[in-house]
């Protein structure tokens, strides 16, 4: 069967509206350039990550770096269609339940050892089914088997709609098995120090606080690839020196919140810069605040309620993030499949805020205050940290006095994922289907202490659980959306947590940065086909 036809078979095509800056440069105009070898591509890297193994750790930071040092069996499309990556084809049953997977040939290690099938079943098996994403697809597969080097086969118990989109590189990096099929605990392994993937780059160097460096796989399985001799990444805390950074061409690429929305307009239409919103169709990233459902009277959804009225998030959308994202209506972000609008809304009213904390038996004390909570503001640079101090101005309004505690990337996922927080900024990648990168958040089989990016808000109701799983099996596209749209109804009224804003991020790439953004991916690709023109 042709691999577009198995695509067309085992995925529907998902087109997503993208708003593309006058400045982007067509991949048709690069296309007609004549790639050139050699050179170093910098970028900004902020903040910097605890981890670049991508089975322990799978923040923004860690994905970007890491996913030009490791691959998964899959990538994707803008419009969000399976691409091959480690595997090179693959088949779909009829019935849905086997997908077989036929390796690239002549793939290695960066440590010359051969890479197989055996790394795969490895992977998967013993350790990307203890992440919270992948646990999800696990969950569905019967049984894993390697019938020969270069082919893998899952076998599903179920059909799983989603299957196929779950092959990115956060949440199915492929790990040595020659190193981590050992008994050190995945988190201590000493080759975390110094990362082998069978990506175009290998790891070199990583000065804490100061550069991560990755030099040219010349053993890379990809004939021809890369064309950079390197990539570094740079640590720069402050956002003015990030932005000074890239106005004069000291570092080349800017993704993701590495500039404050306060400067990425006038950047992107510097002369020497190429501005995209495109490559971030898998990600739909949706900002929101955790709120631990354990803890009163996070545990009474009407003070959750309230504090959705006493934010003002237009606000936020509009004038601290300077128009990088949308009010969000709830679970599921606009962009994703399966979003729907038909929801209860939480408009701006502190006064309705006001009467659920009455409701609530919630009364000011003689200064004024109703309760006192906690916030740790997403350390992502200083637009969370300004969004943080204004919601803790809403909420002192209503009576609910805020106390904010800063931590570094380290501390906010130890915390979060250890459930000691009252409240907590988050920004959460949606991975283009609910089944993958939304009901993770809310599934009460996914509360799991000590694991970030799970149902960190133990929020747990059965009939959500069970819309989630049923819309996973579901064999049309009209069926699942009648799961998901009432699970949202649901969701929406329980408010487990408090979304703020559906994103709309870009990147910034200095004009000498070619066909690096060349997936739904964006900066988290593995540039293999990345070059750069001369000075």
């Amino acid at each position: 069967m042709p691999l577009v036809n198995q695509a067309r078979r085992a995925i529907v095509k998902c087109a997503f509206a993208v708003a593309a800056a006058a400045t982007i440069l067509t991949h048709s105009a690069q296309a007609a350039e004549t790639p050139q070898y050699g050179g170093v591509l910098t970028a900004i890297l902020h903040p910097e990550p605890p981890s670049l193994n991508l089975a322990v750790q799978q923040v923004a930071g860690t994905q970007m770096v890491a996913g030009k040092i490791f691959e998964s069996l899959l990538t994707y499309s803008f419009d969000l269609k399976p691409m091959p990556s480690l595997a090179s084809s693959w088949d779909v049953s009829d019935d849905k339940l086997t997908y077989t997977f036929h390796l690239q040939k002549g793939v290695t290690w960066h440590d010359g050892k051969p890479f197989s099938s055996e790394d795969v079943v490895f992977s998967y098996e013993k350790v990307l089914s203890k992440t919270p994403r992948t646990r999800g697809l696990m969950d569905n597969v019967a049984s894993l088997t390697a019938p020969d080097p270069d082919t893998v086969v899952f076998k599903l118990k179920a059909p799983y709609a989603a299957f196929l989109y779950a092959f990115d590189i956060g949440g199915g990096a492929i790990l040595p098995k020659h190193l981590y099929d050992v008994d050190t605990p995945i988190g201590q392994n000493p080759a975390n120090a110094h990362p082998i993937g069978t990506g175009p780059f290998k790891f070199k160097k990583w000065e804490r606080g100061a550069y991560i460096e990755l030099v040219k796989n010349e053993k890379y399985w990809k004939e021809g690839r890369p064309y950079l001799d390197g990539i570094t990444y740079r640590v720069i805390p402050d956002a003015a020196s990030r932005r000074v950074a890239i106005e004069q061409g000291t570092v080349l690429q800017a993704w993701l919140q590495d500039l404050e929305p306060v400067d990425a307009p006038r950047v992107a239409k510097l002369p020497h810069i190429n501005y995209t919103n495109k490559g971030y169709e898998y990600w739909s990233t949706m900002q929101w605040l955790e709120v631990n459902n354990a803890r009163p009277p996070f545990n009474d959804k009407r003070f959750r309620q309230a504090m959705m009225h006493a934010i003002n998030r237009k606000f936020i959308a509009e004038k601290i993030m300077f128009g990088q994202g949308v009010v969000a209506t709830g679970p599921i972000h606009h962009n994703t499949r399966f979003y729907d609008a038909n929801v209860k809304k939480y408009d701006y009213d502190p006064k309705k805020a006001i009467a659920l904390l009455d409701e609530m038996g919630l009364k000011p004390n003689a200064d004024g205050v109703r309760a006192t909570i906690s916030l740790i503001p997403l350390p992502y640079g200083e637009m969370p940290r300004r969004r943080a101090e204004y919601i803790k101005q809403n909420l002192s309004k209503v009576g609910i006095m805020v106390n904010l505690e800063a931590t570094d990337v380290g501390g906010w996922v130890s915390r979060v994922g250890n459930w000691d927080f009252d409240m907590a900024g988050n920004g959460v990648f949606q991975y283009a289907d609910p089944a993958i990168g939304v009901s993770r958040t809310y599934l009460g089989s996914n509360i799991r202490k000590g694991v970030m990016f799970s149902n960190t808000s133990q929020y747990n109701n059965p009939k959500v659980d069970e819309l989630f799983n049923l819309a996973a099996q579901a064999g049309s596209d009209a069926e699942r959306q009648k799961y998901y749209s009432e699970a949202q109804r649901i969701l929406v009224e329980d408010v487990p947590l408090l979304w703020l804003i559906d994103t709309n991020y870009g990147t910034h790439l200095n004009k000498r940065v070619h066909d690096a953004i060349t997936t739904g991916l964006g900066a988290a690709g593995n540039y293999a086909d990345a070059w750069l023109s001369k000075e």
